[in-house]
């Protein structure tokens, strides 16, 4: 276990930001921030993350070497993750996967994976990849995807005792950076949220899986599969 590279912190504002500064010192692969809670926790694309007592707020950082699979990194994450919080949950309970880093049970957002990764010209110097998990939080109401905790769901289990145990399976997911391989592009498609759904964004059409990079792909009306990055959004019913 991980655990005397876990560096413990009641608040800060993002445990993101503190686990860059211990990457930038020199920290291990492994090394992780943890707290109780975020002034001002982030998701993607510079989204706010609300992270109250209760939830599991979590960074480690991440040393996989020279790769072109660092774009999969959270999806390869999420794989790992969603596997192990179902040993937690109610018997028969799915965590599905939205890509490209949401945890989902019963259409409801249970927890989020953000990678971010730091540069020196064209080589990788690290990546940081925080966790944040609804554990037995109050979870937030009014946001644009519903949320949901673990606790809603059967898990009897402490955001502290899931610690040591989500940072091991974060370290093990990015020790290297190939691309998806083919048994994780099945493991993905299984728990694939967004698989058959139709969208509207990243490109109008219906989801229809990953690339072994990482990016969707997007069937569109003119019947050809396209891949995409960017934000997603579901068409609206018709």
């Amino acid at each position: 276990m991980t655990g005397t590279l876990i560096h413990r912190s009641p608040a800060v504002d993002s445990t993101q930001d503190e686990a860059h500064r211990l990457a930038e010192s020199g920290a291990p692969h492994g090394s992780a921030v943890v707290a109780s809670v975020q002034a001002s926790g982030r998701g993607t694309r510079g989204r706010s993350w609300i992270s109250e007592p209760g939830g599991l707020w979590l960074s480690v950082v991440c040393r996989p070497g020279q790769g072109s699979g660092i774009e999969s990194l959270s999806l390869r994450t999420g794989i790992v993750l969603a596997e192990m919080l179902e040993g937690v949950l109610s018997p028969g309970t799915q965590v599905a996967l939205k890509w490209p880093n949401d945890l989902i049970i019963a259409d409801a957002k249970v927890g989020g994976i953000l990678a971010e990764a730091r540069w020196l010209g064209d080589a990788l110097s690290w990546v940081v990849v925080g966790v944040g998990i609804n554990v037995a939080n109050a979870v937030p109401s009014g946001q644009r995807f519903p949320a949901t905790s673990l606790a809603q769901h059967g898990a009897g289990v402490t955001a502290e005792q899931l610690t040591e145990s989500v940072v091991d399976a974060v370290a093990r997911a990015t020790e290297k950076a190939p691309p998806l391989s083919a048994a994780e592009l099945e493991a993905f498609r299984l728990r694939d949220w967004l698989w058959g759904r139709r969208l509207s964004l990243p490109r109008a059409g219906v989801a229809h899986g990953i690339t072994p990079g990482g990016r969707l792909q997007v069937l569109i009306p003119d019947g050809t599969m396209v891949e995409s990055g960017g934000t997603v959004e579901l068409a609206p019913p018709e």
